[in-house]
């Protein structure tokens, strides 16, 4: 089944939003979840769109990552089919659907944390002596949506340390409450280059407390 056989499937089913976005349908529409009352919406027609307007955030500032909680307002697409719809949604958040799909076929790859670091080159390669205590620190300081991330940790810090409780690691990808049959969550499926450079930091910051 294509990608977007499977997400017209969903809609049909009852799925009608993922991340910032609401899926419309009869005729295919997508815009910001926070412009539902809006009337004054900037008409789009084109998916390709998509690309621009998700690489800045209201106030110009670049979004370092797609799943960040900064998707800007005002906007709607109108759509002729539902490969157009994919194709917009696949440069809102890249490759989110083909990750859902994995998860549900269990044939996603998840990357734990330990494992990703240890692959780091460069100035990086320090970022494998973070600590766990520190490791499970930064998770809270830097994931979840009270940090402007709104995908679901699916990563452990290795196979036997899964992620403490916490908003970010019990966060399920899909924002406003809304039920599992209705959202597409996004998923996290390896620690994003965000927070390997943040991992970098910590492992300074932790060096340099040792040294005191």
């Amino acid at each position: 089944m294509s990608l977007s056989q499977l997400l017209h499937d969903a809609i049909d089913s009852g799925v009608h939003q993922i991340g910032q976005i609401r899926i419309l349908t009869q005729p295919f529409r997508l815009h910001h979840i926070d412009d539902v009352l809006s009337d004054e919406l900037e008409v789009h027609t084109d998916p390709d769109d998509a690309r621009e307007i998700g690489l800045y955030t209201e106030c110009g500032r670049y979004r370092f990552t797609k799943g960040e909680l900064s998707l800007k307002k005002g906007w709607i697409f109108h759509l002729k089919s539902i490969d157009e719809v994919h194709q917009a949604l696949d440069l809102f958040y890249p490759a989110s659907l083909g990750i859902w799909r994995a998860l549900n076929q269990d044939t996603l790859r998840i990357q734990h944390l330990r494992e990703k670091l240890s692959r780091q080159t460069g100035m990086y390669r320090f970022t494998q002596n973070i600590s766990t205590k520190g490791a499970q620190e930064l998770v809270q300081k830097v994931c979840g949506p009270s940090n402007q991330c709104v995908k679901r940790i699916l990563w452990k810090i290795d196979e036997q340390t899964p992620l403490e409780p916490s908003e970010a690691s019990e966060f399920s990808g899909i924002l406003e409450d809304y039920h599992t049959n209705e959202a597409i969550p996004l998923l996290c499926q390896e620690a994003c280059n965000y927070f390997v450079s943040e991992t970098r930091k910590k492992v300074k910051e932790e060096f340099d407390a040792s040294q005191s």
